[in-house]
């Protein structure tokens, strides 16, 4: 262990790799006789699979039982910061790796990213985004803007709406969106849907997305949950990340941190850094699964951050499929999750719509539509009436 520790002392490390490094050999102190006691045989080379063999360590072979009480803040600060420093090692590949080197690093670990999942989100988004967020359906509304509500049904989407940006926290954002998305589409209509997107339509879209905000209780409009937007209209053009994300991409591009209201240097060092890149120039590529990626490529940044199973098993959409049904949750449907009669009819619509959906059942949509108007979820509605009528 203590050859793994001091390793990285004799690695050409860079400025940010030292600085992590330091970072983390500080905590080592508070937890040193745990880690001595943890047999290594694999000593990297490089800092990157260095952070990869210490995380492991630190996740999986450390003795928790003989930890006390107070060092575990200490454990997880490291994980942490472990975690950070294969982060920014990832997104320096940005800036010189070629497509198939950037597109390989993320089939490979599609599992760990819930690959399949982002990609059905940004499907879903190509078929609703032409339409104005007044003209919306709720559930449609939040899942373009990045916000999970239990109205998402997972019959109908099959996906985390927050994948790439959540904005579940964005008070003054969401405030925005249910008092006035007219104002937010005055915004977004300044971003073609196709074409090149230049600065002056993104500086427009700026004056009316802070225009949106002026007269609301909570008025402060912040980049993140503008990025959101501007991603779902474009995602070959614009990259949505929450803004720790986008302080730490910034910095993996060689600029100083994005805060939050840093709106003119967004365009400047993320757009227009991320536009002149190798991969993003490569021609379109013929396999199907890169061809996907290549059509939202200006999203892969955000599948550059550290990601485990833990980071696929926490999506909403794999939540929502394994909550038991208590008899409360029963009890509590009703007041807690109804919905319109638009809404209703529109995710009935689109459920029944499938091949394997016999046409007796499809004849009861408008007693299908009344459960579902109550709040009882689609796929389970549709469920009760095959048992019961076949």
């Amino acid at each position: 262990m203590k050859k793994l520790l001091t390793s990285p002392s004799k690695m050409k490390l860079s400025d940010s790799e030292n600085v992590s490094y330091q970072n983390i050999l500080k905590l080592v102190p508070e937890i040193s006789l745990n880690l001595m006691a943890v047999k290594v045989e694999n000593h990297p080379n490089d800092f990157a699979s260095w952070c990869e063999e210490l995380l492991d360590v630190c996740q999986n072979r450390i003795n928790f039982s003989l930890l006390e009480e107070k060092q575990l803040p200490t454990v997880k600060k490291m994980v942490l910061q472990l975690q950070q420093a294969i982060t920014l090692q990832q997104l320096k590949m940005l800036r010189i790796a070629p497509w198939p080197v950037l597109s390989s690093f993320i089939i490979n670990k599609a599992e760990t990213l819930a690959l399949n999942e982002q990609l059905a989100l940004m499907q879903y988004i190509a078929q609703i985004k032409q339409q104005t967020l007044t003209a919306m359906i709720e559930e449609d509304r939040l899942a373009f803007a990045g916000k999970h509500v239990p109205n998402h049904d997972p019959a109908i989407y099959k996906f985390d709406v927050e994948w790439f940006c959540s904005t579940k926290t964005a008070k003054g954002f969401h405030c925005a969106l249910e008092a006035a998305p007219e104002k937010l589409d005055a915004a977004l209509s300044h971003i073609p849907l196709e074409g090149d997107v230049t600065e002056a339509q993104y500086l427009s879209f700026v004056s009316d997305y802070l225009a949106a905000f002026v007269g609301l209780e909570d008025d402060k409009a912040t980049l993140a949950p503008a990025t959101r937007l501007l991603a779902m209209r474009r995602p070959d053009i614009f990259t949505a990340l929450s803004q720790p994300k986008l302080e730490l991409l910034s910095q993996a591009l060689g600029y100083t941190k994005l805060h939050n209201r840093d709106f003119k240097r967004y365009w400047s060092d993320i757009v227009q850094t991320i536009k002149n890149t190798p991969w993003f120039n490569s021609a379109i590529p013929e396999d199907p699964q890169e061809f996907d990626l290549w059509q939202i490529r200006a999203l892969l940044p955000s599948m550059f951050f550290y990601s485990d199973q833990q980071h696929a098993d926490n999506s909403n959409y794999i939540k929502s499929l394994s909550k038991p049904k208590s008899a409360k949750t029963k009890v509590n449907l009703d007041r807690g999750q109804k919905r319109s009669q638009e809404s209703a009819e529109i995710l009935v619509d689109r459920a029944l719509a499938a091949d394997d959906i016999p046409a007796h059942i499809k004849a009861m949509r408008d007693s299908i539509t009344a459960e579902v108007v109550k709040g009882r979820s689609v796929n389970e509605t549709i469920a009760l009436m095959r048992t019961i009528f076949g």
